[in-house]
C-alpha cells in the first residue's frame, strides 16, 4: 500500500484550504455586503450582488471576487478541474472589474461594460453548478458520508441552475418596479452564492468528512 509523504499530504492540505476559503467567501459574501452597507449608510438591501459595486462597500465586493478568482487560479487538482478553474477565475474576476451598470444616469459605455458583467457572472455561476453537478460527485460511492456529499453537491448545483433561470425570467418578464421593491435579483443571487459556498465547503472535508478507518482488533 502507498503512503502518504509530508510533501503530498501539504497538497492534500493546500487543496482543502482553497476549497474552504472559496466556501467561506461565497457563505459570507451576501451578509457581510448588507451589514456593511448598512453601516457605512448605504441602503443595506440593493438590486442585486453587482450593484454593490456602486455602494460605499464596493471594496468588499471586487476585493471578494478577485479572491475567488485567484483562489480558482490556484486550484491545480485534476485537468478537468483545472480548466474548469479557469475559466470560472477568469469571469469571477471580470464581475469584479467590470461593473453592473449604475441604477440611473448610464452612459453608452457602462452599458456595454454592464452586458459583459452580465455575461461573466452568466460564466461564473455556470462554472460554478458544473463543480457542484459534475466535478465534485465523481468517484466511486464507498461510504454513507460520500452519498451525503453528493447530495449536498447536487442541491447546491441545481439550485444555482434554478437561481439562473428565475433570474432570466425575472429580467424578461418582472415589472422593474416590483423587481426594484422586493429585491428579487439580489435574493436569487445571494442563494446562488450561499449554494457555492456550501458545496466548497463541504469539499473542504469541513463537514460530512469520511469517518477514519478503525483501528484493527488486537490480536487474541
Amino acid at each position: 500500500m502507498a503512503t502518504s509523504t509530508p510533501r503530498t499530504e501539504g497538497a492534500v492540505l493546500s487543496y482543502l484550504g482553497l476549497r474552504r476559503a472559496v466556501g467561506t467567501i461565497g457563505i459570507a459574501l451576501p451578509f457581510v455586503l448588507v451589514v456593511g452597507d448598512l453601516a457605512f449608510g448605504g441602503d443595506g438591501l440593493r438590486d442585486s450582488i453587482s450593484s454593490y459595486y456602486h455602494s460605499p462597500v464596493r471594496d468588499v465586493f471586487v476585493g471578494s471576487m478577485c479572491a475567488v478568482g485567484i483562489f480558482l487560479y490556484c486550484y491545480r487538482y485534476d485537468r478537468p478541474d483545472r480548466l474548469l478553474a479557469n475559466v470560472t477565475g477568469t469571469a469571477a474576476i471580470a464581475v469584479a472589474l467590470l461593473p453592473t451598470r449604475p441604477e440611473t444616469g448610464a452612459t453608452i459605455a457602462e452599458v456595454v461594460v454592464g452586458w459583459l458583467h452580465l455575461v461573466a457572472a452568466a460564466v461564473f455561476f455556470v462554472g460554478l453548478a458544473v463543480f457542484c453537478l459534475d466535478l465534485f460527485t465523481r468517484g466511486e460511492v464507498r461510504n454513507p458520508r460520500k452519498a451525503a456529499r453528493n447530495r449536498v453537491y447536487r442541491i447546491c448545483g441545481w439550485t444555482i441552475i434554478a437561481c439562473l433561470v428565475l433570474a432570466g425570467l425575472d429580467a424578461a418578464f418582472m415589472p422593474d418596479a416590483l423587481s426594484a421593491r422586493w429585491n428579487t435579483l439580489f435574493w436569487l443571487e445571494a442563494v446562488a452564492i450561499l449554494a457555492f459556498g456550501v458545496a466548497w465547503f463541504v469539499k473542504g472535508d469541513t463537514v460530512l468528512r469520511d469517518r477514519p478507518p478503525s483501528d484493527p482488533a488486537p490480536a487474541s
